[in-house]
């Protein structure tokens, strides 16, 4: 793949390469993950009739990227005009880079928010790889609240609505999100933003009714999320009180677009109380230990508003670092990845980021 091609392209070919940019664009349209605002109670339309776009992306979503920030695990073929001749180009290969962010906790798992790049090692597949960049600084974040709207929430959303409302006014000012409530459908009652008020107006969208389509809610918004390049740095936040029984999607495809290559860090708030190893708590953990991030499971309600404010200082407190792989010749399938700390003064350390990511031509 590193050789250069080249290639004369004939007239009949240009009409017929612009036929299939046209046709492939139109059926880009066709991705079905697409929330709309919350409907009355008692009106809840067919899944089948929701937008068939994905979740709409702010107008200006694709236009903007962040300044000298390249997204985790690229890997594209650029094309470039050689010369003066119209008709050829040259095919190069970018090299790819992994971004990770990463949460460092001591042995009574105390946040350590204050090592330096030389603590860290990097491996992938058990190899170690050279850290080629390294933040500590709080930067802001994409962030996505998906929030159950199912009929045993009702007696619990107001503490819910309140919790969230205080990790957004917790949050980094520049931070911007999105709030969808799912019950059987999902709905993006607010897109992305960083004003406190429409968010939490938009918690207020309920209907508290139907099933539990888990799966979709978090796989529609984490399209969402990266469908918004304008921040690098990623986050869903689920609150749930019951086990996925509506999803078309799976456990297994929602586990895969977390870890895409660029996929967002879950945390997850199950209100479920009961036996930890039945499949919803068990769900939720595989979901956000995958990713990053952390499940927690509150004995009461009274619990939600601290968990969210630890969340709140758990995103701001990330170290994030980046790294190319050795081996940039790798089958586009999953790298496992593993970030180790060490620091003078510091007992054990443990280091939560994503478990590893899919290559870009493996994520659909």
């Amino acid at each position: 793949m590193g050789s250069v091609a080249s290639q004369r392209f004939r007239p009949v070919l240009v009409v017929a390469v612009f036929v299939l940019a046209f046709t492939l664009g139109a059926s880009a349209q066709a991705d079905p993950s697409a929330p709309r605002s919350t409907p009355p109670e008692g009106s809840a339309p067919n899944p089948q009739t929701l937008p068939a776009d994905g979740i709409a992306a702010p107008p200006d979503a694709t236009t903007q990227e962040p300044a000298g920030q390249e997204p985790a695990a690229q890997q594209n073929a650029t094309q470039e005009p050689p010369g003066n001749d119209p008709g050829m180009f040259v095919f190069k290969k970018q090299v790819q880079e992994v971004v990770l962010h990463a949460t460092v906790v001591d042995e009574r798992r105390h946040l350590v928010p204050h090592l330096d790049r030389g603590a860290f090692s990097v491996f992938e597949n058990g190899a170690p790889q050279a850290i080629t960049s390294f933040r500590r600084e709080d930067v802001p974040v994409g962030m996505g609240i998906v929030i159950d709207n199912s009929g045993s929430m009702r007696d619990k959303r107001d503490k819910v609505n309140q919790a969230v409302s205080n990790l957004i006014r917790a949050s980094n000012p520049q931070d911007e999100i999105f709030v969808v409530n799912f019950s059987q459908n999902y709905y993006l009652d607010q897109d992305f933003t960083s004003d406190p008020g429409l968010l939490e107006r938009a918690l207020h969208q309920v209907s508290m009714q139907g099933s539990t389509a888990l799966y979709d809610a978090i796989v529609a918004s984490a399209v969402h999320l990266k469908n918004n390049p304008r921040l690098d740095k990623k986050v869903l936040l689920v609150i749930t009180d019951g086990q996925d029984n509506m999803s078309q999607e799976t456990l297994e495809e929602a586990a895969r677009r977390l870890q895409q290559s660029h996929g967002p860090t879950l945390y997850a708030i199950g209100l479920m109380g009961g036996d930890l190893r039945d499949p919803g708590h068990e769900a939720l953990q595989r979901l956000s230990d995958g990713s990053g991030g952390v499940a927690f499971f509150p004995q009461s309600l009274d619990e939600v508003d601290s968990i969210t404010r630890t969340v709140a200082h758990d995103i701001r407190s990330q170290y994030t670092l980046a790294y190319k792989p050795h081996n940039q010749n790798a089958k586009p399938e999953f790298q496992s990845v593993r970030v180790e700390a060490r620091a003078p003064g510091y007992g054990r350390l443990t280091v939560r980021t994503r478990s590893g990511y899919y290559g870009a031509e493996t994520a659909r």
